[in-house]
């Protein structure tokens, strides 16, 4: 993963409201939430939630699929994987915590 795409997926997330939608989708789980029942969720205006999720979109974070007339916003779970790997991936490595192969840090 390149740090570019990891430094603007965190930038995309380190705005309360973007880390509010993106929490709320990764809790829906595979079926995602509507943007009429994530707007009524979380109590914002229709065009800053459209703002806040092209920005999460953009980033690779989210996903969009139209159903009919509803849109339906899902966490892009591979992404969500991608981006805590690449923060934990490496923990230390240079420090040599006591992390040994075939053990996991809690």
């Amino acid at each position: 993963m390149k740090v570019e795409q990891v430094a603007a997926q965190l930038e995309a997330l380190g705005n309360p409201t973007r880390l509010k939608v993106y929490r709320s989708l990764v809790r829906a789980g595979d079926e995602g939430l509507a943007v009429g029942r994530l707007q009524s969720k979380l109590g914002i205006a229709g065009s800053t939630l459209s703002h806040h999720l092209r920005r999460l979109i953009l980033t690779g974070l989210v996903t969009q699929e139209r159903h009919m007339t509803t849109l339906i916003c899902r966490a892009n779970y591979p992404a969500m994987n991608a981006l805590v790997g690449f923060l934990v991936d490496e923990c230390c490595v240079d420090a040599g915590c006591g992390v040994t192969e075939g053990k996991t840090a809690a």
